[in-house]
């Protein structure tokens, strides 16, 4: 069975990687929520301009330099966007899990920042770290997830730490003359 702490975490991810940059168009979220398994999302202008809002908000939590940092961010956005907790089961392969949402059908930009929030709160307490990171890339900056074990990552994909890496390695090689 998939956890869904996990899935929304990455999904979360996913969304800023297209929210975030100015040159978002509706077409590119819609596809992201229907590979995150929204079956028919429709979005309105508004509600992109929403989203982007809740993506900048979103991005301190992966923005955070530490657990601290990240738990302070995630309450703040408890605070401001949260219902009470609550058990569902909405009949979907996750079986019993909690949400925090007010109503599954609320405004887009709710539900991403609550979803997104729960999730990275539960990754935080499961490892006692950040729950994600921007990529170190100067390059790139993307969020990702820190889904898995060892060491937590600093790159948001192996092309980018590869990239990194080679440039670091030319640079060593052939450096600046003065």
């Amino acid at each position: 069975m998939a956890v869904p702490h996990r899935d929304s975490v990455q999904r979360a991810a996913d969304l800023l990687a297209v929210l975030l940059p100015p040159e978002t168009d509706a077409a590119a979220v819609e596809r992201v929520l229907q590979t995150h398994g929204e079956p028919d999302p429709r979005l309105e202008p508004s509600d992109l301009t929403k989203l982007r809002k809740a993506a900048r908000e979103l991005r301190e939590v992966f923005a955070a330099s530490d657990a601290v940092e990240a738990a302070s961010a995630l309450n703040d956005l408890f605070a401001r966007y949260a219902g009470p907790p609550r058990l569902t089961d909405h009949e979907d392969a996750y079986g019993w899990h909690l949400h925090v949402d007010a109503a599954d059908d609320g405004p887009w930009d709710r539900w991403l920042v609550t979803s997104s929030a729960l999730g990275l709160a539960t990754l935080l307490a499961d490892r006692q770290g950040p729950p994600g990171g921007l990529c170190a890339s100067p390059s790139c900056g993307k969020p990702f997830a820190h889904l898995g074990g060892g060491s937590p990552r600093r790159y948001c994909s192996p092309r980018c730490a590869t990239r990194e890496r080679v440039a670091a390695h030319r640079a060593a090689q052939h450096p600046e003359k003065p």
